[in-house]
């Protein structure tokens, strides 16, 4: 069982453009969890009338990114998923999106799979992750390294944040949540891929 995890805070329009795409998804996912932490835009009264297959979790505004998320996977475990996918709510799915992505998860059935970020205007790739150099203190980007070509398909990468992370769940049951203690917020999602 798949189950797509996305905090939000206000920003309906972005929130509304991301479901609308998940929606048209060739292969779509189980479930869709949205954790609401607070927003004042109408965002959960709107979900909850255009989109009734979407569970809407509610925080107090004081979740911040990662307790947001981490109350969605938690929610996402208790319904049996074997996969959570986090998902910033700016993210629009091309329409293979999940499909390709659970076809990478069964070639590599243990690895985190991060999604290709293509600019929704120019419809150029800007990032796939980064490859880090320990010894060096270096980082560079994966797409300076592959050719145009060569920018399909799996390729391991050392950091990679979670806007478009599938995650298998036993990920979740060797390592726990996400580091809400140390990492509230900013570079959170980052957490589970620095290597």
């Amino acid at each position: 069982m798949l189950c797509i995890v996305i905090p939000v805070y206000n920003r309906l329009r972005f929130t509304r453009e991301c479901l609308d795409s998940l929606e048209n998804q060739t292969v779509r996912a189980d479930k869709i969890i949205i954790v609401d932490d607070g927003s004042t835009d109408g965002t959960e009264e709107v979900l909850n009338e255009w989109y009734p297959d979407v569970t809407v979790l509610r925080g107090d505004g004081n979740l911040y990114w990662t307790a947001s998320i981490n109350m969605g996977i938690r929610h996402a475990l208790l319904l049996g998923a074997d996969q959570v996918m986090t998902l910033n709510n700016d993210t629009i799915a091309s329409p293979t999106f999940v499909e390709k992505m659970i076809e990478g998860s069964k070639q590599q059935p243990n690895a985190l799979i991060g999604a290709l970020d293509v600019d929704s205007i120019s419809k150029k790739p800007y990032y796939g992750g980064e490859l880090l150099n320990w010894t060096w203190s270096t980082s560079k980007y994966l797409l300076d390294v592959l050719t145009k070509e060569q920018q399909t398909g799996l390729h391991e990468c050392s950091l990679f944040p979670a806007r478009g992370l599938l995650i298998p769940k036993h990920v979740f049951d060797s390592i726990g949540l996400f580091d809400e203690e140390r990492l509230p917020h900013y570079m959170a999602d980052y957490d589970f891929t620095l290597t």
